[in-house]
């Protein structure tokens, strides 16, 4: 709001402590990394500003109040956006928020969603504590996508993908996916987390919507907790609008770290690529281990579909054991490692373990026959240094002599 210099008074201490240095003035070059920008009131020049600026935040993005973003998430929109190659991106507290989020633009009472039967756990309890109880509909279909057209009904509104697939990375063949969903009228989303952008890019596969946890390698540093979701120009007024409605933000502090950790993501892709892909060809040779889970390993079913649609792989493994190991023996195997954390989250530098619950976390394949599941993130550690870990705890399995 102006004012006439000339008619107000000089105001006091206290007045001028709250204003004075709000909009510093410098001279020279720029910061190479954009300015933390924190802010929940936004203030303007007029009344006409305000409301010019508030008609405009409808459609355009502006800095009208804190819940709409700062400069600083714009930044980091902009950034995914270029990542993802979306039309525009927003940014949500955590991975499983922004999923949720998604589900709710896009799917209401009476419509049915098709999710693959390799997502992140936490849908399949999402689904159960937020679609079921509010009227739509869902189901699953297989990993690799051999059973979709089959499992299409009439009121199916979204076909959910995640490729590769969570725990033991399933591919399908998404292009193909898309094409029998978009003749049948459905939206196609997929979650991107382990291609986070630059070894995989759903939108430009076919898909409207690409869903990402920035807690993992976007972040890079196991510090930050975030969720995207990047669309294409058709599918973005829909999210845009809930997003708006919720008021759904994320700190500009978060926004920051995650911006800062995405300028060497490129980088650190390519060290836990190279350190997976040694452990992963150490494990194969080791006769504890029946199955070493990994779309870049030739032995993958997925693997031409790897080839094709991907542009590298990056620092998850998952392992199955000889089928009869007891729950025992994966306990004395998983804390037995020395070198590597465990815990339920990767994408970060440092390596970690954790068993995978194929039971639970599959519905239409049958994984009774196999042998117990664990994953492996491989970080950015000497992979000799893993290796000889693993090779220790590995003797964990051996049966406990009575």
């Amino acid at each position: 709001m102006t004012t006439d210099s000339n008619s107000f008074p000089d105001p006091g201490l206290r007045t001028r402590l709250l204003r004075a240095g709000r909009n510093p003035a410098y001279t020279g070059g720029s910061a190479v990394n954009p300015p933390l920008v924190r802010a929940s009131t936004v203030t303007f020049d007029n009344t006409q500003h305000q409301r010019e600026m508030r008609a405009a935040r409808g459609h355009d993005r502006v800095f009208s109040y804190g819940a709409r973003g700062t400069p600083t998430t714009f930044a980091l929109e902009d950034a995914v956006s270029e990542l993802e190659g979306a039309y525009r991106t927003r940014l949500l507290p955590t991975g499983l928020a922004a999923i949720g989020m998604t589900l709710l633009s896009y799917l209401q009472p009476g419509d049915h969603v098709l999710l693959t039967d390799s997502a992140y756990q936490p849908v399949r309890h999402l689904s159960q504590q937020f679609l079921q109880p509010y009227g739509i509909e869902y189901s699953f279909f297989a990993a690799d996508g051999s059973d979709l057209q089959a499992k299409l009904r009439p009121n199916t509104r979204m076909v959910y993908a995640e490729c590769p697939g969570s725990l033991v990375y399933e591919m399908c063949d998404l292009p193909a996916l898309a094409a029998v969903a978009h003749a049948h009228g459905a939206l196609v989303v997929a979650d991107n987390t382990w291609g986070s952008g630059c070894q995989y890019r759903p939108l430009a596969l076919g898909a409207d919507v690409s869903v990402m946890a920035a807690t993992k390698y976007l972040s890079g540093h196991s510090d930050v907790m975030m969720g995207t979701v990047a669309t294409t120009r058709a599918a973005w007024e829909a999210l845009a609008a809930r997003c708006d409605a919720f008021g759904m933000t994320v700190s500009p502090d978060d926004a920051w770290l995650v911006l800062r950790g995405m300028r060497s993501l490129a980088a650190r892709l390519q060290m836990h690529e190279a350190h997976a892909l040694q452990v992963a060809h150490w494990l194969q040779s080791q006769a504890a281990v029946r199955t070493v889970f990994c779309p870049a390993l030739a032995s993958h079913p997925g693997h031409a579909l790897w080839l094709r649609d991907c542009q590298g792989t990056n620092g998850l493994l998952s392992i199955e054991l000889l089928p009869g190991t007891s729950s025992a023996a994966v306990d004395r195997f998983i804390d037995g490692l020395q070198l590597f954390g465990l815990g339920a989250s990767w994408g970060g530098y440092e390596s970690l373990v954790t068993a995978a619950h194929m039971d639970q976390a599959r519905s239409v394949t049958d994984w009774s026959a196999r042998g117990p599941v664990v994953r492996l993130h491989i970080g950015l550690e000497d992979p000799s240094d893993l290796i000889a870990d693993l090779a220790q705890a590995l003797e964990n399995l051996r049966p406990v002599e009575s």
